[in-house]
């Protein structure tokens, strides 16, 4: 069993839903990011979604291109962000650490020697957003053969017919995002994202976490009272981008978590 397989069989146990923090690793400096990831489980974090900055994030909004900036500006790279995941280890060997972003850095790294460097890290699993399930021999299929899960995306415009394949080789949970376009943009609606959330759950026994245009501790526990937990991205990296303590940072993370632990 995978740490995510066992943090989502502790939370159904508990009653409660899953709070996925997402920060990107270097922002808005080294030792500060690094601060902030290690105080995410204390903040009532269930998994931490660590960002790998890219310099073409086509995902993204601006808040998460600037923290991408920022971090590219600062000398991270993908191994300082592997050293994020071996810090927390050091004292945390239960939180599961997810990797999100883009398959390039990865691809320049050797997928060979990336996985084996990640599971040696402690990373449980990766989120790759411009590797469609069409290109699983790339990355997936090898990623999963090193117990590393591969978090697939579905959205609004993922129909009846994609849908399958999207799930096909899916692992550790499946993650909803709860509008087109990119991150950190419109606001989340519970009403609209509830029926999507149960045609994929009619399809699959792994949990589905909603993430994008959560913003709010009442928004957060709004979308995890009709998913199995919430993604919470933008907000927070906003909230360091501002230049905020690392103490306010986490404060916020806490008040996010409570809300979603509420649902």
């Amino acid at each position: 069993m995978s740490r995510i397989d066992a943090k989502f069989a502790q939370l159904r146990a508990e009653g409660k839903k899953a709070f996925v923090a997402y920060v990107m690793a270097g922002d808005p400096d080294y030792a500060k990011g690094l601060e902030i990831v290690k105080g995410l489980p204390g903040a009532g974090v269930d998994i931490i979604e660590l960002g790998m900055p890219f310099t073409d994030p086509m995902a993204d909004g601006e808040t998460i291109q600037l923290a991408g900036q920022r971090a590219l500006a600062g000398g991270q790279t993908l191994e300082k962000t592997l050293d994020y995941a071996r810090a927390l280890r050091k004292t945390d060997n239960t939180t599961p650490i997810v990797m999100m972003g883009y398959y390039n850095p990865i691809y320049s790294r050797g997928v060979d020697r990336f996985l084996d460097d990640a599971v040696a890290a402690g990373i449980d699993g990766l989120i790759i957003v411009d590797l469609p399930p069409e290109e699983d021999d790339e990355l997936c299929l090898p990623a999963q053969a090193k117990g590393i899960n591969f978090i697939r995306l579905a959205t609004p415009t993922t129909d009846d017919k994609r849908l399958p394949k999207v799930l096909e080789n899916t692992s550790g949970f499946v993650y909803y995002v709860s509008m087109t376009g990119i991150t950190g943009t419109a606001d989340a609606q519970s009403t609209e994202v509830a029926p999507e959330v149960a045609r994929i759950k009619s399809k699959t026994d792994l949990p589905v976490i909603v993430g994008f245009g959560i913003k709010t501790p009442e928004a957060a526990e709004a979308i995890a009272s009709v998913a199995d937990g919430a993604v919470v991205g933008s907000a927070i990296v906003a909230k360091i981008g501002a230049g905020e303590s690392t103490q306010d940072v986490l404060a916020f993370v806490a008040s996010l978590a409570e809300g979603v632990h509420r649902a």
